[in-house]
């Protein structure tokens, strides 16, 4: 069915209620694709933050779940945030739920970029929180969030569907969110490398969904359908992206040394005077990085009451590899054992650049007036670029618009971290065996391990000063980086991908094999047990879903159906029940 047919424009007011999925379909299959929930928070006198409604009614959520999700979508006390207020937070999920409804999992993050894949172990909420002066109220105020639950890390899109979608809800409330959710469930799934149009409430959202065979970099959407829409499509240029320049505006000075502590995991939190500014600059930083993945921890909203508070502020042990954004200043006196503290005044884009703040020592951050600052006794292990904060600065003088100005800092970063990772990527390519080892008669040959030296002594000829004009201690970084978890997530996600690499040559070349052939002289207990391996192989290639073309897979299907009719009647049957 095509969602777009008889799509006139309508507003909450007429919602479907109880829409059936069609047949052959799960019911919310679609819905859960992007989002696990929506959450209805409101603040009660007597019990505080409370969930007043989650749709779909039948989702599961663990208690511990709901009180997280409760606490998080509430500014805090210190923010006072009047009117409306978006922010974004991150959740453990609890141990022992049950994975996603949506089943293709593997399938999204095997095609996606590792900066965007599905969560399996952590929960976003994306929230649009509103207080404003009530007198039917006992407090005197309105307070309630509209919170959307998801796995996915598309801030973009899920913040602007919330401007679409809260201001209407908050005037007509439950009926509004039904008739949202059933659209929602008439999405088709995301998928790597489409352009989707996703009509809400009359309008429609256009976005492409990235891929990781993209090139990084590419410029984000143009308009890619040249349909005759009506209405006009609101097209997202970015479904994950954040205004890097907006988000970095106060500390642009340190960007060179903030790219490193979060290159090497180490325990940042940024003390912000909003969860809007917590949040987005949390993001923004783990996304300084891409295209690696930030492996470590990561709360863009934190709180006193988050169920890992007590794990991450203890006294007992060295600060863990996690960024938290915090607005809380009681955690100014929680967290001054920590190495390195971001400390945020409020963001006001204007036509200069917003006062640099300093870095400062860690002794200075006791008062609960701390001035803003970067507190940190790190020494940077590169040089700073002076050309990109001078060309930025300029950018500023010419009034150049801030997507513009963020492009440039997009870029800037990106070339940066391919400059770090292409000569480890150049390394690791060289540890896969050759293809004319890979035989069908064998297990396939081992990968060779990572050796840090051997690395180490490739940089003179193919390290980072081929395409970066940035100087400084390049081998003090990558010895650092080893100890990282940012590393060993990197290097397990190489070795896998070229484990699966070397399966699929291995299947390869025994399709190509005469089988029929080898197995002339061979003894019964030798074919039977050819047959077990090469089923094995055929369940692995389809359970891990490898890369491996289906004609491929029906040749050893094949292969296994004709040494099969070779053998004996009694063995058949045997191998047929197996």
């Amino acid at each position: 069915m095509d969602p777009f047919e008889n799509n006139e424009p309508r507003s909450c007011s007429n919602p479907e209620r109880g829409a059936e999925a069609p047949a052959g379909r799960l019911p919310w299959a679609r819905f859960s694709s992007w989002l696990e929930c929506v959450c209805v928070v409101a603040f009660d006198l007597e019990l505080g933050q409370a969930i007043e409604l989650v749709y779909p009614h039948d989702v599961k959520l663990t208690e511990k779940e709901k009180t997280s999700i409760c606490y998080l979508s509430f500014p805090d006390s210190y923010s006072g945030c009047l009117g409306d207020t978006q922010f974004s937070f991150r959740v453990r999920q609890s141990v022992g739920q049950k994975n996603s409804w949506f089943r293709d999992e593997d399938a999204y993050n095997r095609d996606a970029p590792v900066t965007i894949q599905r969560e399996l172990a952590h929960y976003y909420g994306y929230v649009y929180f509103r207080q404003v002066k009530d007198v039917s109220v006992k407090r005197g105020y309105f307070q309630k969030s509209l919170v959307l639950v998801s796995r996915l890390p598309y801030v973009n899109l899920f913040q602007s569907l919330l401007q679409l979608i809260a201001p209407e809800y908050f005037e007509k409330l439950e009926p509004c969110l039904e008739a949202v959710c059933n659209e929602i469930d008439q999405w088709p799934a995301p998928i790597p490398g489409q352009t989707l149009n996703l009509p809400v409430m009359g309008v429609v959202m256009q976005i492409r969904i990235p891929s990781k065979n993209d090139k990084p970099g590419a410029s984000p959407l143009k308009q890619a359908y040249k349909e005759n829409l009506l209405p006009a499509p609101m097209v997202l240029p970015t479904v994950h992206e954040l205004d890097l320049f907006r988000c970095f505006q106060s500390i642009l000075i340190h960007i060179q040394m903030l790219w490193e502590l979060i290159l090497l995991g180490e325990p940042v939190v940024v003390m912000a005077p909003s969860p809007t500014v917590s949040s987005e600059t949390v993001l923004a930083l783990i996304s300084s990085i891409s295209p690696l993945r930030y492996c470590c921890d990561f709360r863009p909203y934190f709180t006193i009451h988050d169920s890992e508070f007590k794990e991450y502020t203890t006294r007992t042990q060295a600060p863990p590899n996690v960024i938290l954004g915090v607005t809380n200043p009681f955690f100014i006196k929680t967290f001054q054992y920590w190495p390195h503290i971001i400390r945020l005044g409020d963001l006001k884009m204007s036509g200069d650049l917003p006062k640099q703040v300093k870095v400062k020592k860690l002794t200075k951050l006791k008062t609960l007036d701390t001035k803003p600052g970067v507190y940190t006794a790190y020494k940077t292990f590169l040089h700073k670029d002076k050309a990109l904060i001078k060309r930025l600065l300029k950018g500023i003088q010419r009034k150049r618009p801030s997507e513009v100005q963020s492009a440039i800092l997009r870029r800037h970063l990106l070339e940066l971290s391919q400059s770090f990772i292409i000569p480890l990527e150049r390394y690791v390519a060289s540890l896969m065996p050759l293809q004319r080892a890979v035989t069908p008669w064998k297990n396939p040959p081992q990968i060779r391990p990572f050796s840090q030296e051997e690395f180490m002594a490739t940089l003179e000829h193919a390290g980072p000063q081929l395409t970066s004009v940035l100087k400084g201690d390049w081998m003090g970084l990558y010895r650092r980086f080893f100890r990282s978890p940012n590393f060993d997530g990197w290097y397990r996600l190489r070795h896998k991908e070229m484990t699966q690499k070397l399966e699929c040559l291995h299947l390869d070349v025994i399709c190509e094999a005469d089988l029929l052939a080898w197995i002339k002289d061979k003894s019964e207990v030798e074919i039977v047990d050819l047959v077990l391996k090469l089923r094995e192989k055929l369940v692995r290639a389809r359970l891990q879903q490898l890369p491996v073309k289906d004609e491929v897979l029906q040749q050893l299907e094949l292969y296994i159906q004709t040494i099969i009719g070779s053998l004996p009647k009694d063995l058949q049957a045997v191998l047929h029940r197996h």
